[in-house]
């Protein structure tokens, strides 16, 4: 333990909010305001005030647990690492390596996110690893690389938005979701810049916008072209950008063209006027960006509408430039460093492609194995998920709880239970872990050191500032473990290839993603322990210098392609896209749009912050947001029971009553097992380039629940 604060970071958001630890006496650690770190300035939401609730031993798990007659038991390490290797070794041996899934979490260090990829790939064997990552910004993702040729979530520091001139937020609602990111853009209105919100909600955060577009959920996609379409005809196109640093203006130009404004108008519900008065805000300042988050992204045309949003920048010179550009507001806490170092089906470490020989060679060439060894891509998460107890027999599951966060979620749990054998590394015993074979219980944020890769590319250290409960250890020691059993004993290549040290991970990842996309090659522990992170790409420096002395480090990249964009040839690409509906339209049976999303006290499925009682004293349970109009015809007060139904299922929640919402849409927060699961009702339509699910439009019928 020691004797003074430990600086490190919270657990939950990509913020990545710097904080500082203190002991306790007795036992524990206090959550200190850390002013020195540049993202929050010692700002922290709820969720992390209260971090350290979850490391009490009273809400967590501390034992093994094995299921023995339909009952999850306490077990000793041994057992229950032995009952983990046999039920995958099983699932080898009887259908083959790829009967083997692997499914890892947002929120691993991105040390267990490469463990867990070259786990999958060079101990079981096996092609079928994805995340629930993909879920969070895979479509941004794959706008991103066809437009600029990488994905980075922002490509400059949030320190850079208070000082452009406008900033269209599209489907983020941060004053909830990161609340400490609000005063940039706080400090954006009083440096004279604007602000304008794209939700179909009047949220906390459209609330502080000099202009609300609440356009209908699904629909973002001819909203942004709609846009564009004015920008042409209103003679704002910026030219000579154009010209000199894109390629494939006109048939973007051509696609935008067929989409005017009484058109989009028709489409939205957003009026002709507010779109103009969006335009007019957007391209009379000399710099502006566009900002998107889940609502756009998670759809089955997510990568068409953030490609849209992209056009308009690239259209405007707005992309490239200082205080410009496109950038996704990253949600989980690892969610960039998570799919960068090859927890993602396609992807290896350094963001290299899976199907790359080149990429292949270099990687199999750290790991000390043949890259033909090495499996093919596999499936994305909800294929994954869905292929449960028919083609994938045996599941390892790594900080991650799909039976309340995957769309269609009724029908995964069902998957899940039809599995052969499933084991579970987590914090608490969560809906998912309590259908489990065998539960580890793992270490956590306080308790471990590792790096983490905050929604701006900054590469972080975590400190452990506390030991961990008797009876739990970390994901490295899991894997370790496991693949010693699997790979023929103590002492082997395998065992040894899985270090229980953090930063000797690092030291792997390191040389792993050397020369890739996301090169991390330059970074190190003790940097990271002496700046304010680093963002990547940093790579290797090994060039000398005048008289033999070696080069000064590279000293990150906080802002991307401000010389030349990531393609072949420097420029960036427009990608000519059409509005198209979403996967599901309402009709006479199900006339209500669904969205979702989340609330201020809670975070994802909730697994932990549900455990933390000033949390739930704020947030307690799911609600349904609806309109008066619509709870007029339903005949339901404020805090009556209504009945949301899909063609999936049905879902059981109090009314909130609100004119913040459209009359068309209801909206749930999806934090919630039980009745009030609100992924019950979500559709698992995919987006057919990132196959991301889409989460944020469905239609419904609402139902008052009589007594």
């Amino acid at each position: 333990m020691p004797n003074s604060a430990t600086p490190t970071h919270c657990p939950y958001c990509a913020l990545q909010c710097g904080m500082n630890l203190t002991p306790l006496q007795g036992g524990g650690v206090a959550v200190v305001e850390r002013p020195d770190f540049p993202v929050n300035k010692g700002a922290l939401c709820g969720k992390g005030r209260t971090a350290p609730a979850v490391l009490e031993s009273s809400v967590r798990l501390t034992s093994p647990l094995v299921r023995s007659g339909g009952t999850l038991v306490p077990a000793t390490w041994d057992e229950a690492l032995d009952r983990v290797a046999e039920g995958l070794a099983r699932t080898r041996t009887e259908h083959g390596p790829d009967a083997c899934g692997v499914f890892g979490g947002g929120g691993l260090t991105n040390e267990k996110a490469y463990s867990l990829g070259k786990f999958a790939r060079i101990v079981l064997g096996t092609s079928q690893i994805d995340y629930n990552g993909r879920f969070c910004m895979s479509s941004a993702a794959a706008a991103g690389i066809k437009a600029f040729g990488l994905d980075r979530g922002l490509p400059f520091p949030l320190e850079d938005i208070p000082r452009t001139g406008c900033v269209i937020l599209v489907g983020s609602n941060l004053a909830e979701t990161m609340p400490p990111s609000l005063r940039f853009f706080n400090e954006l209105r009083e440096n004279g810049g604007t602000l304008v919100v794209v939700d179909p909600r009047r949220t906390k955060t459209a609330e502080q916008a000099d202009l609300h577009l609440a356009p209908r959920p699904g629909t973002d996609l001819a909203l942004a072209l709609g846009l564009l379409h004015l920008v042409v005809a209103e003679g704002r196109v910026d030219e000579e950008y154009v010209q000199e640093r894109t390629a494939g203006w006109e048939d973007a130009r051509a696609a935008a063209m067929a989409h005017w404004p009484e058109y989009v108008e028709r489409i939205t519900g957003v009026s002709v006027p507010e779109l103009r008065e969006a335009v007019r805000l957007f391209c009379e300042p000399e710099h502006a960006m566009v900002l998107t988050a889940r609502g756009p992204e998670q759809q089955s045309k997510g990568t068409d509408t953030v490609g849209a949003w992209i056009n308009l920048c690239l259209a405007t010179g707005r992309a490239g430039r200082p205080l410009s550009g496109y950038g996704c507001l990253t949600g989980q806490g690892n969610g960039q460093g998570g799919r960068e170092h090859g927890q993602k089906a396609d992807q290896l470490p350094g963001y290299r492609k899976l199907d790359d020989p080149a990429a292949r060679r270099h990687v199999a060439e750290v790991w000390g194995v043949d890259p033909d060894s090495l499996p093919g891509p596999g499936r994305s998460a909800y294929e994954l998920l869905d292929a449960l107890g028919s083609d994938i027999k045996s599941l390892l599951l790594m900080g991650s709880n799909p039976v309340v966060s995957a769309p269609r979620a009724a029908h995964i749990e069902e998957r899940i239970k039809s599995l052969d054998f499933l084991a579970v590394c987590d914090v608490v015993l969560s809906e998912t872990a309590a259908l489990a074979d065998v539960v580890l219980p793992v270490t956590q944020w306080a308790e471990e050191t590792g790096t983490t890769t905050n929604l701006e590319g900054r590469v972080l250290l975590r400190r452990r500032a506390i030991g961990p409960p008797e009876g739990v250890r970390s994901d490295l020691e899991v894997m370790h473990e496991l693949a010693a059993r699997l790979g023929g004993g103590k002492g082997t290549a395998l065992e040894k290839g899985f270090p229980t040290d953090a930063e000797e991970v690092f030291e792997e990842l390191r040389r792993a993603s050397a020369g890739g996309a996301a090169d991390y090659s330059g970074i190190t522990y003790r940097r990271l322990a002496e700046e304010d992170g680093v963002f990547w790409p940093c790579p290797a420096v090994s060039a000398t210098g005048e008289e033999g002395k070696s080069a000064a480090a590279h000293p990150g990249t906080p802002r991307l392609f401000l010389d030349r964009f990531a393609t072949p040839d420097g420029r960036a690409r427009f990608v000519p896209v059409s509005h198209r509906a979403a996967a599901e339209e309402p009709d006479d049976e199900y006339p209500v749009l669904l969205t979702t999303g989340r609330v201020v006290a809670q975070y994802q499925s909730g697994a932990q912050t549900r455990r933390v009682a000033e949390l739930n004293a704020a947030a307690p349970g799911p609600f349904v947001e609806l309109h008066p109009r619509l709870a007029a015809r339903l005949g339901a007060a404020e805090g009556d029971p209504v009945a949301v139904i899909s063609r999936r299922g049905r879902a059981v929640a109090p009314a909130r009553i609100t004119t913040g919402i459209r009359p068309d849409t209801v909206f749930m927060p999806f934090h919630w097992p039980g009745e009030g699961r609100a992924n019950t009702l979500t559709n698992p339509a995919l987006d057919p380039t990132s196959r991301m699910p889409e989460f944020k439009a469905c239609a419904v019928r609402v139902e008052a629940v009589k007594s």
